[in-house]
């Protein structure tokens, strides 16, 4: 037992005895071995070394002292071309802007890091070759169709959107939701409903989103216009891209777009304009922001405590009364309107006068010749049905001017021995037997409900006398009479919302200017008379067509002609005319502007037809391309085709008298002689406004080559939503901008706006807003700092300051035009646009993008703006929203 509990004891030992023994034997072998490996393979490197530094490498030796001694060197100077543009006076201001800006914003921390010049040389070179290819472009660009067109039509755009956002809120009517921020939601919702591919919510509304937009669009500018090296060198890019992006554009664009900054240049617009009490005092009853009332009345209660501490005696004690009586007055509807603002109690002035107020008594024959108090009575006219009265009175009332001035002509063409008695006499027949068709005739529709004594009478008269100015007078009286005291029409058009309102617009709801009877008896007021309604003897003239006869015609040739140094394009038709006897073929030449006037001649008269024939419109400039003009004698030839059908000709009888006389080979008579002065259309013309599309260029076809007049009639339409108004009104209007701009310029306005656009591009304005950008951020060449926010209160009393001024700059005259509420609304709501920063940063970004776009036209930047605001939420709101709503459609396919 013993010797078996011994030997695992015994067995342990010997095991580490031998297990030493081998680790000492081969220890000093593998220490040798790994020595013996290193020195051989030490050995055999250096021999391959030598032999590689003999075959191909440069000697090592060498190299590294050069490059050190190379580094020791003095940097040689980099050559820097300071010419820019080509033009000193710009260069100059353009080269302080560069090196304050490597001033401001790299060397400050640059020289902390190194004294090494170059690469701050390197720097301003990169910059200065980027204005270099952005100067080149600009003088290759052609800027007037921008100007003119792409900007007004963004602002448009803009406006219509805003409004559109504002009609939606209005329905919506959530009085819980903070308004300004519902506003923005619902304008970019309106904007992507718009423009369908593209949506600025996300650049607008957050500013990392917004810094990360500039930066991408600088760095593609920087691709475009820096060499490839130079945009490979990425170190260098970064910091022109964060100058650009960081330290020049987003401070520019967020000046630009605070209301307050806005709010402020409107009042130095127009600083000699005087503030008046009553466009204050309305501004104070209109407003809807309880922090303008609260500050306005903070400071009137501050003028107040002032000048009752005065210690004053004399006649100064009468005017400091008057001014605390004013101060007074002024407290109190400020408490006024904050108190119902609060309670939500807010009253409709309309409504109220409609139901309660006692209203003063617009004469009818008043309402006849005010342009604003016509357009109401004639909706309530239609609206009744008694249109054709009121159609019939205007347009007798047109005829008997034109009747009047024709015969005047033609007596002074008697005494100067000249005889066209019996063509002037024709035509006078030809209009009076045109009124009577349209109003008094069994054929009539509608027809005017006249004794039919009368109407006999009339008829007997117009087959065997000669026409005169006063032939309508006793049916016209008779009219009016029916008008005035038949009580489906003006009696009960005074009980009619239209009324309330038509007082509303003649500013009379408060304080009328007067009072009157139906009689006419009483003073009256200061109206715009309708002297634009006349008529067109010619345009009422009804000639019967042969059905026998067959025109055919084509626009066969086009050519350039030069007429006294002004050039135009000119088109030959060929027209075939056949009838059962013969066969007739010739041409006739005839420019755009003929095809124009004969076009807008027809649509006037035959209302049916705006909405089928649609002419090719203008284009103001570079009308001279043979593409162009191609394109466009393609386009003629279809209007000419379809205007010849004969379904269209059926349709439309009359319709063939203006196709002859248009296609006859003679100089074609626009209509600008004695017979020229057109009634207004007759019947209310259906406008399609949809509620989602741009503010596109050709907003009218008459007037799209007109330049001023588009741009009046464009910003008119959107400020005071004429196209949603009577079509009446708005055409008046047009007429009278036109008669004002031929008035003023003739037919060089065309020219001087051409000179204007090419006086703002000329290298000394250029060089002024350079100017002005240097003081603006670097006055007296220090860096502005950032100007504090001004104090709530100063911003709010500056708003309404700014809404007064406004109010008070607007003619008299335009409120006789469109009405004073209208006028009042129209400007107010384009002051209200302009008080949200994001909506206004919107509009910035849409003017810099259209200004890269004509800058850029081969570098598709409209893919690459809609690749930028892709990422947009209400994009992706707005395309979910299709996919839903066609997803039916197509299960049911």
């Amino acid at each position: 037992m013993g010797m078996g509990k011994s030997w695992p004891c015994a067995f342990s030992s010997n095991f580490w005895t031998l297990r030493y023994i081998l680790l000492c034997i081969l220890y000093p072998l593998l220490c040798g071995g790994f020595v013996v490996t290193l020195l051989f393979g030490k050995s055999n490197s250096e021999k391959y070394l030598e032999q590689c530094e003999h075959s191909f490498l440069p000697c090592t030796s060498v190299g590294i002292p050069k490059c050190i001694e190379e580094m020791k060197r003095e940097a040689r100077p980099i050559k820097i071309d300071r010419r820019l543009t080509g033009a000193n006076i710009i260069d100059e201001p353009l080269q302080q802007v560069i090196q304050f800006s490597l001033r401001d914003y790299v060397q400050y921390w640059y020289y902390t890091l190194s004294d090494d010049e170059s690469f701050l040389l390197e720097i301003r070179q990169a910059l200065q070759y980027a204005l270099v290819q952005f100067s080149a472009r600009s003088k290759e660009t052609d800027w007037q169709p921008y100007f003119t067109t792409r900007l007004v039509d963004d602002f448009g755009t803009h406006l219509r959107v805003f409004r559109k956002a504002q009609q939606r809120i209005a329905e919506k009517g959530n009085p819980m939701k903070d308004q300004a921020e519902e506003l923005v939601d619902t304008f970019f919702e309106v904007e992507v409903e718009m423009e369908k591919e593209v949506c600025r919510d996300l650049v607008c509304t957050s500013p990392k989103d917004e810094e990360g937009f500039l930066r991408d669009l600088c760095e593609v500018l920087l691709y475009i216009l820096l060499p490839p090296g130079d945009f490979q060198n990425k170190i260098m890019r970064y910091f022109v891209r964060e100058i650009l992006s960081r330290g020049i554009l987003l401070p520019l664009i967020n000046q630009l777009s605070d209301p307050d900054y806005i709010n402020q240049y409107v009042i130095w617009m127009i600083r000699d304009s005087n503030c008046n009490y009553e466009a204050f005092m309305n501004i104070i009853k209109l407003s809807d922001n309880i922090g303008e009332l609260e500050a306005v009345k903070d400071k009137a209660s501050e003028e107040l405590q002032y000048l009752r501490s005065l210690d004053t005696a004399g006649d100064d004690i009468n005017t400091i009364k008057n001014q605390i009586n004013s101060l007074l007055y002024v407290i109190k509807v400020c408490d006024s309107r904050i108190q119902r603002l609060q309670s939500g109690k807010e009253i409709d002035t309309v409504k109220l006068a409609a139901n309660f107020g006692k209203l003063c008594t617009v004469p009818l024959d008043h309402i006849l010749v005010d342009n604003v108090a016509l357009q109401f009575f004639m909706d309530y006219m239609q609206q009744t049905g008694g249109q054709a009265h009121l159609f019939f009175w205007m347009t007798v009332e047109g005829y008997r001017v034109t009747a009047q001035q024709q015969l005047e002509v033609l007596q002074s063409r008697q005494k100067d021995g000249k005889h066209q008695t019996n063509q002037t006499k024709g035509l006078l027949r030809a209009a009076a037997f045109g009124v009577y068709e349209q109003y008094l005739s069994e054929k009539a529709s509608p027809r005017v409900n006249i004794d039919d004594n009368l109407v006999a009478k009339l008829a007997e008269t117009l087959n065997h006398e000669d026409p005169t100015p006063e032939i309508f007078d006793d049916i016209q009286r008779k009219v009016y009479e029916l008008m005035l005291r038949d009580e489906r029409f003006y009696p009960s058009f005074k009980q009619n919302v239209l009324y309330v309102r038509m007082l509303a617009e003649l500013d009379m709801l408060k304080d009328p200017s007067f009072r009157g009877s139906d009689d006419g008896e009483g003073e009256s007021f200061n109206g715009s008379p309708t002297s634009s309604i006349n008529l067109s003897l010619d345009d009422l003239s009804n000639v019967p067509t042969d059905e026998t006869v067959q025109l055919h015609a084509y626009i066969s040739d086009t050519g350039v002609c030069n007429d006294h140094g002004k050039t135009y394009a000119l088109y030959a038709i060929t027209v075939h005319r056949r009838n059962a006897n013969s066969e007739e073929m010739w041409k006739t030449y005839r420019r755009y502007s003929d095809f124009h006037d004969f076009h807008m001649r027809i649509t006037e008269q035959f209302e049916n037809l705006a909405n089928i024939l649609k002419l090719p419109g203008k284009k103001t400039f570079n009308n001279m391309d043979r593409e162009f003009l191609e394109k466009r004698k393609k386009d003629l030839n279809a209007y000419l085709q379809l205007l010849l059908n004969p379904e269209m000709m059926k349709a439309s009888p009359a319709l063939a008298h203006y196709v002859y006389d248009f296609l006859e080979n003679k100089a074609y008579s626009k209509g600008k002689g004695d017979f020229a002065r057109k009634v207004p259309p007759l019947m209310q013309k259906t406008y399609s406004d949809p509620d989602h599309c741009r503010v596109a260029a050709p907003i009218d076809d008459n007037v799209d080559d007109n330049i001023p007049l588009r741009v009046m009639l464009l910003l008119m339409d959107e400020v005071f939503d004429l196209k949603e108004r009577n079509q009446w009104l708005r055409r008046n209007i047009k007429n009278l901008l036109q008669q004002l701009i031929r008035a003023t310029y003739g037919d060089t306005i065309n020219r001087k706006i051409v000179d204007h656009v090419d006086w703002m591009t000329s290298p000394e304005q250029v060089a002024d807003a350079v100017k002005r950008f240097r003081d603006a951020f670097w006055p007296n060449g220090i860096l502005a700092e950032t100007v504090p926010r001004r104090d709530k209160a100063i911003r709010m009393r500056t708003r309404v300051a700014g809404k007064t001024k406004l109010l008070e700059v607007m003619p008299d005259e335009l409120k006789h035009i469109i009405g004073a509420e209208t006028t009042r609304k129209g400007i107010l709501r384009v002051f209200e646009m302009f008080q949200h920063s994001q909506l206004n940063k919107r509009m910035v970004y849409v003017f810099l993008e259209r200004f890269l776009e004509t800058l850029f036209p081969q570098n598709k930047f409209p893919e690459l703006f809609h690749k930028l605001h892709s990422r947009s939420k209400q994009m992706q709101r707005y395309k979910q929203r299709l996919h839903s709503t066609q997803a039916p459609s197509l299960q049911k396919r």
